[in-house]
């Protein structure tokens, strides 16, 4: 799930009484406060609505809550954050104006700068550099990244990568990034769309499969993100395809080969990932095996939303019609905005799947 940003002036007293809401919201019982502590509450991460209803909340639960959903590790983070404000801090900047540690930072520029020779003249003067990590709070991703996962350009800085940035790319891999790092940059790399247009998209991929990157970890994420010029390559360098890579793609086939011994998550993100493409037939598969049309996405597939929301959002009359014939509820909201799916079809100007759900909701608020 995005996390949700704070504003530039953040104020403390007002997201303490966010906190104090969400305890009322929790004691409501409403849908998406459930999926909201489900997403941020590490107590709860696979706990059903009814368990996390039922469980006894306390304020610094809550507190806990709002400072993960903001990006943060805990309520003290982000205190500190407000009340004494650091440069790594200023969520404004671009993440290399962010960087403290000059060493650090100077090593970034030349990454940036695409000067290899120079860059790896700097490592070897400082080989510390290679197990050193910088932090930086405030987001959903990229917390904690090492000097090789500036390499994707994702999250966006410059808008733009160095022509030679395989080479500069090399010259890190060739001092040492442990597994972790190669990991991590992959899945930037693949999900990023600033790779794909300075034309290294793939390059990257096959550089950083090389040096032993597991295309399996970032097959998940490049799909989930609509990064899909990333899939061949990664499939290609031994990525599998499971049920959900194959409900995105609409390989019903494989779909039907897989579903029978796929476990819940899979069928879960596989159900989320099927809605998202408007891949209707394997939908209609994943409902006629059991999966509930009113249950919010699983973590890693937009969990803020429902499958009806991703219907919305994307213009999809046929699917939403699917959806709603299986008994899908219009009235949920998403975790973020607090919008029913209808809404989130205005927002997008889907006129046609918006004057379908609106005419449903009419329909079932007429009194019998």
């Amino acid at each position: 799930m995005p996390v949700r940003r704070l504003p530039s002036n953040p104020n403390l007293d007002h997201l303490k009484y966010q906190a104090k809401d969400l305890l009322k919201d929790h004691a409501a019982r409403i849908p998406a406060v459930a999926q909201q502590w489900r997403e941020f509450h590490p107590r709860f991460a696979k706990a059903t609505d009814a368990e996390i209803f039922g469980a006894h909340l306390k304020l610094s639960d809550a507190q806990l809550t709002i400072a993960r959903e903001a990006g943060f590790p805990s309520w003290a983070r982000l205190k500190r954050h407000i009340e004494k404000p650091t440069l790594a801090d200023k969520l404004d900047l671009p993440h290399h104006e962010r960087i403290e540690d000059r060493v650090f930072r100077r090593a970034v520029e030349l990454l940036d700068a695409g000067d290899a020779a120079a860059l790896r003249d700097y490592l070897q003067k400082h080989p510390k550099l290679m197990q050193q990590r910088v932090l930086f709070e405030g987001g959903n991703y990229f917390r904690n990244p090492t000097l090789l996962e500036f390499i994707a350009e994702n999250p966006v800085r410059h808008g733009k990568l160095p022509q030679n940035i395989a080479e500069v790319a090399k010259v890190i891999l060739d001092a040492g990034a442990e597994k972790s790092a190669l990991n991590e940059t992959l899945m930037l790399v693949a999900t990023g769309s600033v790779p794909r247009e300075c034309g290294v998209q793939i390059p990257l991929i096959d550089l950083l499969c090389d040096y032993g990157a597991d295309p399996d970890l970032a097959l998940g994420p490049t799909i989930v993100h609509g990064e899909l010029p990333s899939v061949d390559p990664l499939i290609a360098r031994g990525a599998r395809i499971n049920l959900p890579v194959a409900a995105a793609m609409g390989r019903v086939k494989d779909v039907s080969r897989l579903l029978p011994d796929a476990d819940s998550d899979d069928r879960h993100l596989a159900f989320a990932l099927a809605a998202q493409f408007n891949r209707v037939e394997v939908v209609r598969m994943l409902l006629d095996a059991g999966e509930d049309p009113n249950r919010y996405n699983p973590v890693g597939g937009h969990s803020h939303a429902t499958p009806l929301h991703q219907a919305a959002f994307g213009g999809f009359v046929d699917l939403a019609r699917l959806l709603m014939e299986r008994g899908a509820r219009l009235d949920l909201k998403d975790v973020l905005w607090r919008a029913t799916p209808a809404d989130w079809a205005h927002h997008e100007g889907r006129t046609e799947v918006e004057a379908y759900l609106r005419e449903q909701e009419a329909k079932r608020s007429k009194p019998k």
